[in-house]
C-alpha cells in the first residue's frame, strides 16, 4: 500500500452511525493525510443524539473529537469558495461516511444544493474516487436504483456492514472493521482489524 500523503474529502451526513465518520477521519489524520471535512446539519444533530456531544460551538466540538490537527479543514455547507468545490483542486478521493439515502439520492441525480453534494459531483465529473458508505435498512427499490446509478458512474458503494470472521468482542471492533474496509479501498495503511488468514 502507498505511504504517500494525500488529500481527501470526508462527508458526514445525518445517517445513523456518525461514529464511522469520526473514526475514519481520525485514521486519516493519524496516517498524516490532509482532510477536508463536510458535515450536514443533520450530521450535527446525530453527533448530539448518538454521541452526546455538545455541538453548540462547532469548532470546539471538532477540536474535542479530532484534536488540533493542522491537516483538518472544516467547511460549512454553503462555502462554495472552498477549493474542493472545483475540479482544478487536488483531491485524491471523497468518502461519505455514513451516507444518508437523501444525500445519496441527490448525488445520484446530479443535484448540488450544498458543498458536500457539489464536491461529490466534482468527483464524478473528474472521474476521481468517490466512496459512498450507506447506512440504512431496509432498502427499497429507489435506494437500490440510486446506488446502481452511482456505481455505474464509477462510485464505490461500501455499505456499513461489519464482518464477524475476526471474532469481534466490542462495539469498537465492529466500527473498526467497517472503517478499515473503507481505508483499504484508498490504500491507506491501518491495523484496525485482523485480516483473514493472519
Amino acid at each position: 500500500m502507498s505511504t504517500n500523503k494525500k488529500v481527501f474529502t470526508v462527508g458526514i451526513t445525518g445517517a445513523s452511525g456518525s461514529i464511522y465518520g469520526i473514526r475514519f477521519v481520525q485514521a486519516l489524520l493519524k496516517a498524516g493525510h490532509q482532510v477536508h471535512l463536510l458535515m450536514t446539519g443533520a450530521a450535527w444533530q446525530v453527533f448530539y443524539y448518538e454521541l452526546n456531544l455538545d455541538v453548540e460551538d462547532k469548532e470546539k466540538c471538532l477540536r474535542e473529537v479530532f484534536g488540533d490537527y493542522d491537516k483538518l479543514f472544516y467547511h460549512t455547507q454553503q462555502d462554495f469558495s472552498a477549493p474542493i468545490a472545483s475540479g482544478s483542486a487536488k483531491n485524491d478521493g471523497m468518502i461519505i461516511i455514513p451516507c444518508s439515502m437523501g444525500t445519496l439520492a441527490k448525488i445520484s441525480h446530479g443535484i448540488s444544493g450544498n458543498l458536500l453534494e457539489r464536491t461529490a459531483d466534482v468527483m464524478l465529473k473528474e472521474k476521481r474516487r468517490l466512496i459512498i458508505v450507506p447506512r440504512e435498512t431496509p432498502l427499497h427499490s429507489i435506494h437500490l436504483e440510486n446506488m446502481k446509478r452511482l456505481s455505474d458512474q464509477g462510485a464505490q458503494i461500501v455499505p456499513a456492514m461489519p464482518g464477524f470472521y475476526h471474532q469481534p468482542t466490542t462495539m469498537d471492533d465492529l466500527i473498526n472493521f467497517v472503517v478499515g474496509k473503507v481505508l483499504d479501498q484508498l490504500d491507506v495503511e491501518h491495523d484496525l482489524f485482523k485480516r483473514w488468514g493472519e
